[in-house]
């Protein structure tokens, strides 16, 4: 079973999609692929050659802009693909000040100065 990207979009109710999200390759996260068997072994080794190996002590956390889970079911032997987008969200911040980080103009026309939104 699958769904088209078109489809996708039109169920959200908001949806994040620009250029710059498939600018980098995705984080790949297996779930249960430690399995004994060969075939699941493949199975890991063909999903982590199609995208290149992140060293976890020099990636730029700004550059993951995707997940991509993959899950493995070894009774019904089914494979299940989640592909997420990742949103960097500061936090311990005023809501003003959030909304210039996150590149958003907030409305200044209730403010006297700029210093009562920060």
């Amino acid at each position: 079973q699958y769904s088209l990207v078109r489809d996708v979009v039109s169920a959200l109710r908001r949806h994040r999609m620009h250029e710059q999200q498939f600018s980098h390759p995705p984080l790949l996260v297996l779930s249960n692929f430690g399995l004994p068997q060969i075939h699941v072994k493949l199975m890991a080794g063909m999903f982590q050659g199609l995208f290149p190996a992140l060293n976890v002590h020099k990636v730029n956390l700004n550059s993951i802009r995707r997940c991509l889970l993959l899950t493995y079911d070894s009774e019904s032997q089914l494979l299940e693909f989640r592909h997420y987008s990742v949103k960097v969200v500061p936090v311990g911040v005023s809501r003003g000040l959030r909304k210039l980080l996150q590149e958003k103009f907030p409305n200044l026309s209730r403010l006297q100065d700029v210093s009562e939104l920060l």
